[in-house]
């Protein structure tokens, strides 16, 4: 059990029971004395407003909440980050907990686009089974498109009567003309993945995916974009081995830099994937694919380091998590980021964390493995996502080329 935090503030009025338990909360999520007041401090505050008030706790809703922060606001005694997703977070997902405050259940949506943008989203998460990251920009795209389209829905009429591909062509037009490749390959995907849709759930009468422009081909041009063997280097010793970021920090580098995890796919690793007496590690992938790959040792040792001298201890089975309160486990930016800071500190130019799974396939195609080796062990569905990674060795590329019809050329 956590041991509550030492401090002077007083809860009175509606919440002073549940004062002792927020302390243990916060102190179980590693906030130190001074952070853990202002909490508090905080609870302190809406439980004396609820007193004024002459609000019971079965009274206390999101709504009542909102009242509190406005008034506050009007007051003048603002936090900046005094919101319900920011400040207030901690407060209201303990209230939460404990059965005080309810459930937060958004209002009712009426909007046909927002309905429609719903029930894509959970086609593309149930049916598809596609990352969370996937889903968000092909939501983001969809949501482009749709309000984009002249139509104005009104009555029983959905956002996309009439749709044709006219329409389509010309959204792809538009934002080819501020997109890059890459960016402008995501919206056409997005742009697929949402006509595919409407067509299989019948708000089309035909699959108007055909009719999506093909972006152009960035892959098919210049070579792969892998951090060197210098660079890497330089990344691995930038991390001080002596502190528990350092530690951190550095079993990260390596496992995106040796195993080619993608950023996503090291922020969604847990200790219990982490098979020691096997030398495994189960790597969760793109659609919720659960792989195995063998943990060479040097990654094993950097990664059995930050858990004896770095990783708290906590309720918490992330494997990397945050230094600061709460240490939740980092996101996929947060693991983004901790590559960025490492190229400050090697003097280095900022290279994105997929810049290191180029350099794991580089290395291993420089050590003489075949392409589909190097595809099952970036766990590739298709070759030509692997021969990517070959653009400069022909002898690679000749071992997965087709013959030329009718003979040599």
């Amino acid at each position: 059990m956590n041991r509550p935090i030492p401090s002077r503030v007083r809860v009175d009025g509606p919440l002073k029971p549940y004062a002792d338990g927020f302390r243990r909360e916060l102190s179980g999520q590693g906030y130190s004395t001074s952070p853990a007041a202002g909490h508090l401090q905080l609870m302190a505050h809406l439980s004396r407003w609820l007193e004024q008030q002459d609000f019971t706790l079965d009274e206390l809703t999101h709504d009542r909440v909102e009242q509190f922060v406005e008034q506050r606001r009007a007051a003048g005694r603002v936090h900046r980050q005094l919101t319900l997703e920011g400040r207030m977070a901690p407060l209201l997902g303990y209230l939460r907990a404990e059965g005080v405050l309810p459930a937060f259940e958004p209002s009712a949506v009426t909007d046909p686009l927002e309905l429609l943008l719903a029930e894509f989203v959970g086609y593309l998460a149930d049916e598809r089974g596609l990352a969370t990251s996937t889903v968000a920009n092909h939501r983001r795209v969809a949501r482009a498109f749709l309000s984009a389209r002249t139509a104005e829905p009104d009555g029983n009429q959905t956002p996309v009567d009439g749709l044709a591909g006219e329409e389509v062509i010309g959204f792809v037009l538009v934002e080819a003309e501020r997109c890059s490749a890459g960016s402008l390959s995501n919206v056409t995907t997005g742009l697929r993945a949402l006509l595919r849709f409407l067509y299989v759930r019948g708000y089309t009468t035909r699959s108007l995916a055909e009719a999506v422009p093909t972006a152009p081909g960035w892959r098919d041009s210049g070579i792969s974009k892998a951090a060197s063997p210098q660079q890497v280097a330089s990344l691995l010793e930038s991390c001080d081995r002596r502190s528990a970021i350092g530690r951190r920090d550095l079993a990260i580098v390596m496992l995106l830099a040796r195993l080619g995890l993608r950023a996503a796919e090291a922020a969604a690793l847990s200790v219990d994937d982490i098979g020691w007496r096997v030398g495994e590690i189960v790597v969760t992938g793109k659609g919720a694919r659960r792989e195995r790959l063998p943990l060479p040792h040097d990654v094993g040792e950097a990664i059995a380091g930050y858990c004896r001298r770095g990783r708290r201890r906590g309720d918490c089975r992330d494997l990397f998590l945050r230094v600061n309160a709460p240490h939740t486990g980092l996101s996929t930016s947060g693991i983004s980021e901790v590559v960025a800071r490492a190229c400050t500190r090697a003097g280095l130019p900022r290279l994105g964390a997929h810049r290191l799974r180029h350099a794991a396939a580089t290395e291993m195609r420089r050590a003489g493995a075949p392409l589909f080796e190097i595809g099952q062990a970036l766990r590739h569905r298709r070759v030509a996502s692997t021969a990517l990674y070959a653009k400069d060795d022909y002898d690679a590329l000749a071992a997965v080329a087709r013959p030329w019809p009718g003979g040599v050329a």
